[in-house]
């Protein structure tokens, strides 16, 4: 069982930045990929960021590249959503989610995903 808790969220700036945390309980967490997600008013989920176990791959969606960093910590069982010139099409509620397997693939969607947090609003104003 793995417990995700995300912090980090809030009201900034169009050209500003924020930090997300995803804090995890549990052993499986540093052995698998994680994820982010975000779900904006009206909209679907859509895939933001996955990393590997280790850190050494990250995959980002186009709409992002450039601008957000996804690291991890697993000495400290967790993970970080760095999100630099933020603009007001990136406000939603941003979910991190933990695989318990391992694919060769980049896990892109929802239901490659075995634990998620309860989300963290992200407000950026134009």
């Amino acid at each position: 069982q793995v417990q995700l808790v995300e912090s980090g969220g809030g009201l900034v700036q169009a050209g500003g930045s924020l930090r997300l945390s995803c804090a995890a309980s549990g052993r499986t967490f540093s052995s698998y990929a994680m994820g982010w997600f975000r779900q904006a008013p009206g909209k679907e989920r859509e895939f933001v960021a996955t990393i590997t176990w280790s850190g050494g791959g990250t995959y980002y969606a186009e709409s992002v590249k450039g601008r957000f960093a996804i690291s991890r910590d697993n000495a400290k069982n967790t993970g970080y959503l760095q999100m630099n010139s933020l603009k007001p099409g990136d406000t939603a509620v941003y979910y991190c989610a933990s695989r318990t397997s391992y694919t060769i693939f980049w896990p892109l969607v929802s239901d490659e995903y075995d634990y998620w947090g309860q989300g963290t609003q992200v407000t950026v104003s134009s």
